[in-house]
């Protein structure tokens, strides 16, 4: 290929600083025959993946997904420039296997019984223990890795970010669809994932010790190995110092990734430059953040938000404007405040799952039955995701 070599400094693994970030992307393999994804990916097709990429490519639990785990940044335009050539490089090796990668949160016409696990032996482990459950984790999910190198930060700062996570959730969203039906929601991805045991909002930890004696008895009673297998929506790394965000859909655009990566980091360090902030998160904010959680899965940006403090209701983009505020400074400190306030064109244009909705209605509309309707929304998330930009929609659908 014509592309520059990629630049491999050390992984998230690595990661030690105050506030250095890594991004994880997860991605489904479609066949761009059949418009669905693959039940088992081409060796060449890895091989040529693996020696384009390196380490940066990592295999998932089913055959259909594959992962890029980034490079450990403190430059957004670094991240940038990594994500789109990685995105760029794996579009260009699908094509000449005739696949193509499609990063969403569900895949559109994706059927969980017709899915493959990936052959390792952690994999074989987990589809003994979840059983169908794993079979039927057919989602991709972004990941961003925040440095934060002492621990009692890291689960004092997994407590108190829990109100944003909704927010988080709501700009990402990108899975309307499920086994090739509308599901209703704007991010079905959780709905399936949180299926499995261990996810959802994390708990209301007292300390660092706290949550090692939660971690330490499930591992004495051999309900889990480590903490890896606790998957909660935000979470401290067990391979890195970092805090988790793993709430997010995969985003199909880029920048949507960048602009979620970067409110996700100021908000960490805002958070860690005030500890009064949330400091006395309750049984109430807990519950009223699930309940935010659902309103983020089904509205997406449309919906509004239980606003503990005001005794209301707030829209999504109100609820952008004022994390903006509170974390804006902490954003420019970090040279990431351009990618932040992205996050409002999010609000503007609509998600993915916005657009894959306008696209599925147009072709039903002009009288095409679901499958073809379907097909042009998986063509749209094939171009989009390896570097279309978000206003691709506009030029496939008029």
């Amino acid at each position: 290929m014509d592309s520059p070599a990629l630049p491999r400094p050390a992984l998230i693994r690595a990661a030690g600083g105050d506030y250095t970030f890594g991004i994880e992307e997860e991605f489904f393999v479609s066949n761009s025959q059949t418009r669905n994804t693959c039940r088992a990916l081409p060796k060449a097709f890895i091989k040529t993946c693996r020696s384009a990429l390196g380490d940066t490519l990592d295999r998932e639990l089913l055959q259909s997904q594959i992962e890029i785990v980034s490079p450990v940044f403190t430059d957004m335009g670094e991240a940038r420039k990594t994500l789109r050539f990685c995105r760029a490089t794996l579009g260009e090796i699908a094509g000449g296997h005739g696949l193509s990668i499609v990063a969403s949160g569900t895949h559109p016409n994706a059927v969980w019984r017709e899915q493959r696990a990936t052959d390792a032996a952690r994999y074989d482990k987990l589809m003994h223990d979840l059983q169908m459950l794993g079979a039927r984790n057919m989602v991709c999910g972004l990941h961003v890795h925040v440095g934060v190198p002492d621990p009692e930060r890291r689960v004092s700062l997994m407590t108190r970010i829990i109100p944003f996570i909704p927010l988080l959730l709501a700009l990402s969203t990108s899975s309307p669809f499920w086994q090739a039906r509308r599901t209703g929601l704007m991010g079905y991805r959780l709905a399936a994932y949180d299926e499995l045991p261990r996810t959802g909002l994390p708990d209301l930890f007292e300390s660092a010790a706290d949550y090692q004696l939660y971690v330490d008895a499930m591992v004495q009673a051999g309900a889990i190995a480590d903490a890896s297998f606790v998957w909660w929506a935000v979470r401290p790394s067990l391979a890195h110092p970092t805090l988790e965000l793993r709430v997010a859909d995969s985003c199909t655009h880029v920048e949507d990734t960048l602009a979620i990566a970067a409110l996700f980091r100021a908000l960490v360090r805002r958070l860690d430059r005030d500890p009064a902030i949330n400091a006395h998160m309750t049984a109430a904010s807990r519950a009223i953040a699930v309940e935010n959680k659902w309103r983020a899965q089904r509205y997406g940006i449309h919906g509004s938000f239980v606003d503990e403090g005001r005794r209301g209701a707030i829209g999504v983009g109100q609820a952008l404007e004022e994390a903006i505020d509170l974390a804006g400074e902490d954003a420019r400190q970090l040279s990431c405040l351009d990618e932040m306030l992205s996050a409002r064109d999010i609000i503007a244009r609509g998600t993915s799952a916005d657009r894959q909705l306008d696209i599925y209605r147009e072709r039903r509309g002009s009288g095409l039955a679901r499958p073809p309707a379907l097909a042009a929304v998986v063509d749209w998330l094939g171009k989009a995701t390896i570097g279309g930009g978000p206003h691709l929609h506009h030029s496939l659908t008029h």
